[in-house]
C-alpha cells in the first residue's frame, strides 16, 4: 500500500523551491471542547509537525456580567473543568506529534472572539486555526458565530476547518 497523498503547502512570503523556510512559527487553536475542535487540532498538529512550529491551545472561560444585586462574576465553568478541556486537547495534539502548550483566558459572555483575537495578537500568532460549523447564512447573521467574529477581529490569517474534513 502506498502512503496517502499529502499535497505540498506553500505559504505566502516563502519560496519553497529556493529552500526558504515557512514564516509560520506560532499557531493558535481556540479550544471549546476537544470533540468540537478535533479537526482543527488534527490540522494544526500536522502543520506544526511539518514545519516545526509551536502550537498554543487556548480555552476561553466565559463569565456573565455582574448583576445589580450580585456584585461578583458568575462562571458557568469551573477552572478545573476548563483545565481538563485543555489537557484533553493537549494529549490529542501530542498524539499527532506536535509540540504544544496551553493557555486559559477569561472573557465576558459575547466577547469570546475579542478575547481570542487579543490573545493571538499578544502571543504574536502567525495563524489561527479553528473549526467552523456549517450554519445557514441567516442564522449566522442573526445569531453570529465566534469563528466569524474571530476572522473579522484577528490581526493574523485565520484557517477554518469544517467538521468531517481532516
Amino acid at each position: 500500500m502506498s502512503a496517502p497523498y499529502e499535497p505540498e503547502v506553500a505559504f505566502p512570503g516563502t519560496d519553497l523551491l529556493a529552500g526558504d523556510a515557512p514564516s509560520i512559527r506560532r499557531v493558535l487553536v481556540p479550544v471549546r471542547s476537544p470533540g468540537e475542535t478535533a479537526e482543527a487540532l488534527a490540522v494544526a498538529a500536522r502543520v506544526c509537525r511539518g514545519i516545526n512550529a509551536v502550537l498554543r491551545l487556548v480555552h476561553v472561560r466565559v463569565y456573565d456580567p455582574p448583576m445589580p444585586r450580585c456584585p461578583g462574576r458568575f462562571y458557568p465553568e469551573r477552572v478545573a473543568e476548563a483545565e481538563a478541556v485543555l489537557d484533553e486537547a493537549l494529549v490529542a495534539v501530542w498524539r499527532g506529534g506536535a509540540r504544544a502548550s496551553t493557555a486559559l483566558v477569561e472573557a465576558q459572555r459575547g466577547y469570546e472572539a475579542e478575547a481570542i483575537a487579543r490573545y493571538a495578537s499578544a502571543w504574536r500568532a502567525d495563524v489561527i486555526v479553528l473549526t467552523r460549523r456549517p450554519r445557514w447564512a441567516m442564522a449566522r447573521l442573526l445569531l453570529g458565530s465566534v469563528p466569524d467574529q474571530v476572522m473579522r477581529k484577528a490581526n493574523c490569517p485565520v484557517l477554518t476547518v469544517h467538521p468531517g474534513h481532516k
